[in-house]
């Protein structure tokens, strides 16, 4: 009996795991026609797009390529032929983006070696040199015999060192620029200090011409008042009447304004004497006539 159960049991059991494997089959299988069918729906988008593209309608082109590519993850010529239509109006942001999408999605060499080549050409336009490289490199590694990636890889090897000299150049400049200005400043700060030590040397002779003139001061109020003064007054006046002192004695025996000369004095005394003469003798005379006459009224 209870063996009976057991292989009963394990019959349901064989069973149920058949009918497990059986339902994840045809599960895979719809989501395999789903993703097949998506792929294809977004290729067919793509091919819309890209002719709608060549017809100059960028708009309707760029949202049928936005359809396919949420359509289906495997479809990386929908991100890329988007990104080549974003480079060429010059959206290298949105270029980029969807070139490097496209790399990630692409499973074969082919699509990788499209999508680095065309990264390195948006870092060359955005002038990030060494970015460039590494992304033609790695376009190198995936197709190693495609002449325009190396050439493209030369010439961001080129201008990078370029960049990288100008650089080198900038840098030996400003420190140039910065020593020159750490001497003027050095060379400025010495002309002050110079400065300064003029206006104390300035300071300290004012000092001594005032000590000085004070010295010669006390100097001369210690001296006689007769060289002070005297001595002084006396060529002072020498100054002002030069040659007065050789005509004095002569100046002293010349008659004054006013005054009269010896001769002159005499003169005058011999002329009084003549009216005293004079005079007495008209005296003499009238003693002799007698009183004198009163003078007649006039009727």
């Amino acid at each position: 009996m209870n063996m009976k159960m057991h292989k009963r049991i394990r019959l349901v059991t064989l069973f149920l795991c058949g009918t497990a494997t059986f339902a994840l089959a045809q599960e895979k299988s719809e989501e395999e026609k789903t993703l097949k069918k998506n792929l294809k729906d977004s290729k067919d988008l793509t091919w819309q797009a890209n002719k709608e593209l060549t017809s100059n309608d960028f708009q309707t082109a760029e949202a049928d390529y936005r359809r396919a590519i949420s359509k289906s993850k495997e479809n990386a010529a929908a991100p890329y032929n988007l990104g080549n239509a974003y480079y060429d109006r010059e959206s290298y942001a949105e270029a980029f983006s969807r070139f490097k999408q496209a790399g990630e999605k692409s499973g074969s060499k082919t699509g990788k070696h499209k999508s680095f080549h065309n990264m390195g050409n948006v870092f060359m336009k955005n002038k990030e040199y060494q970015k460039a490289v590494e992304a033609y490199k790695e376009a190198l590694r995936n197709n190693p015999t495609d002449d325009e990636t190396r050439y493209n890889l030369a010439l961001a090897k080129e201008m990078l060192k370029k960049e990288q000299d100008d650089q080198k150049n900038d840098q030996n400049q400003n420190d140039k620029d910065k020593n020159e200005d750490k001497q003027d400043q050095d060379k400025n700060k010495d002309q002050d200090n110079k400065g300064d030590d003029n206006k104390e040397n300035e300071g300290e002779n004012e000092e001594d011409e005032k000590n000085k003139d004070g010295d010669e001061g006390e100097q001369g109020q210690n001296k006689p008042e007769e060289n002070q003064k005297g001595d002084g007054d006396k060529k002072k006046e020498k100054e002002q009447k030069p040659n007065q002192g050789d005509k004095g004695e002569k100046s002293e025996q010349q008659p004054r304004p006013n005054q009269l000369s010896k001769q002159q004095i005499q003169n005058l005394l011999e002329a009084m004497q003549n009216e005293e003469k004079k005079v007495q003798q008209k005296m003499e005379a009238k003693k002799v006539k007698g009183k004198k006459i009163k003078n007649e009224k006039d009727w």
